[in-house]
């Protein structure tokens, strides 16, 4: 066998994938068909959830530095300055949830900064390097690159919408492009135009449709986003972009200049009938695409690759087996809320800016799967299946800690609430929790052992000792 894992696709799923295994030792080739990476903001919103992945990955500090809050947008009609909206409010941290807001990275930085962690573990991406055709037996895959032939135990498609790993499996990409919406998107610098916050310019005859650009942190430029009319098809060029700010600002002094990325942007909204055929398994745009406006597809499919890479690594068919029967209800779900979202802003909604607490991830359960075992009689807030919720707490010398330093890393965590920790292998570690907040916040009696997966879902809960995974 030539690798453990092929990854056909080093975007934000890839890249992410391929640091889960890279951690763990796991052999693995990264590919892209791309001579280079990618150059554009297009995913810049990263949701509390997957802050807390990359604080568990290695990158958060740096995705932290790089990014900003989402900024404030101020809104002028007609020419007039009508007011200032915010997307979310600002939310204070819990002792359950350290990082409750999003954050604004454009997604080539995020993919840079997943790169560069991969490739401190040893792993770099073959750019320009093109999956061509593959054939699957009972003992691995055999695929056919533009650099040659390799053998791999499994296949992993994180080649985006148009994925040629879903296209060889022949499996059904369920949805619709709507023809009828259309949006024009760049990167693009703007002369003129204040960068503390973001503008929204429209006419007084036509509120609803008009041109937004949100400052990119860490960069000079903007995203600029406009809706365009019917029968109107330009080019996805700095002309056609001056344009739609010339005719929403009414205004002559603001220049747009070096733009670096462009596309016309229609809804594209469709999922995978399955994400998973004998040793191939689709995650991200491969398995389900969504339209922008609910900030869920770039977050989705790091989730995806999060709940993949440790099935990958352990390789037993009970994990396997569950990674789409977990992943497939929540693609669904999210895809669903994305396209709730993209209807208001269609229907001109007031508050379709506005995103709350069904945008940021955390409350995604795995509570059906057959992974999750909850054992008491009387289950309490916290659930198996449910993500294990950070606390502050103090370790044997006195030192003031947190319960996700206990998480970080490939292994199993088994907490025992003022309980003895039991005797455990090497891939489970276990520690005693004392009485405080930690209890509190999982709502669990003295006694209780939780047993955590490596992605950070509670797997069982009990008031006996589990037995220990090996």
């Amino acid at each position: 066998m030539d690798t453990r894992v092929l990854i056909a696709g080093a975007g934000p799923t890839g890249l992410t994938l391929g640091v889960e295994l890279a951690r763990r030792g796991i052999d693995l080739r990264i590919v892209d068909a791309a001579t280079s990476p990618f150059a554009g903001s297009r995913g810049d919103g990263l949701q509390p959830r997957t802050l807390e992945v990359f604080d568990d990955l290695g990158v958060l500090d740096e995705v932290l530095s790089s990014g900003a809050p989402p900024a404030p947008l101020r809104a002028h009609v007609g020419g007039e300055y009508v007011g200032e909206r915010r997307m979310v409010d600002p939310v204070e941290p819990t002792p359950g949830v350290p990082h409750p807001n999003p954050w604004v990275l454009p997604q080539w930085r995020t993919e840079e900064i997943l790169r560069n962690r991969l490739a401190e573990l040893g792993v770099r991406v073959e750019q320009g390097v093109e999956l061509l055709d593959f054939q699957q037996d009972s003992a691995g895959v055999t695929a056919t690159l533009s650099t040659g032939a390799v053998r791999a135990a499994f296949l992993v498609g994180a080649d985006g919408g148009r994925s040629a790993v879903r296209k060889t499996l022949g499996i059904e990409f369920a949805g619709e492009t709507d023809e009828s919406i259309r949006m024009l998107l760049g990167d693009v610098q703007v002369t003129g135009l204040d960068r503390s916050c973001g503008h929204w310019f429209s006419s007084a005859e036509d509120p609803a449709r008009g041109i937004a650009l949100t400052p990119l942190p860490g960069t000079d430029a903007f995203q600029c986003a406009a809706p365009l009319p019917d029968g109107f098809e330009p080019a996805a060029t700095l002309a056609a972009l001056q344009a739609q700010l010339d005719e929403h600002s009414g205004r002559s002094d603001l220049r747009m200049h070096d733009l670096t990325w462009s596309t016309v942007w229609r809804p594209n909204i469709r999922m995978a009938r399955q994400f998973r055929s004998g040793r191939v398994f689709l995650a991200g745009d491969a398995a389900h695409v969504h339209p922008p406006t609910g900030g869920q597809g770039l977050n989705t499919g790091i989730q995806d690759a999060y709940n993949l890479g440790w099935k990958l690594a352990d390789g037993s068919a009970e994990l396997l087996d569950s990674y789409e029967l977990e992943r497939l209800p929540v693609a669904a779900s999210v895809l669903g809320l994305s396209a709730e979202i993209l209807q208001r802003h269609v229907e001109g909604r007031a508050d379709a800016h506005r995103r709350g607490p069904e945008t940021n991830q955390l409350d995604i359960s795995y509570r059906n799967s057959p992974l999750s075992h909850d054992e008491r009689p009387d289950p309490g807030a916290v659930r198996a299946g449910d993500r294990a919720p950070d606390s502050p707490l103090r370790d044997e010398n006195g030192e003031q800690i947190r319960l996700f330093d206990l998480f970080r890393g490939p292994h199993w965590t088994h907490l025992a609430f003022d309980a003895e920790p039991p005797a455990t292998s090497p891939n489970v570690h276990a520690h005693r929790i004392p009485d405080g907040i930690a209890r509190a916040t999982y709502d669990v009696a003295p006694g209780t052992h939780v047993l955590i997966r490596p992605d950070g879902y509670i797997a069982r809960i009990t008031t006996t000792v589990p037995a220990q995974r090996a």
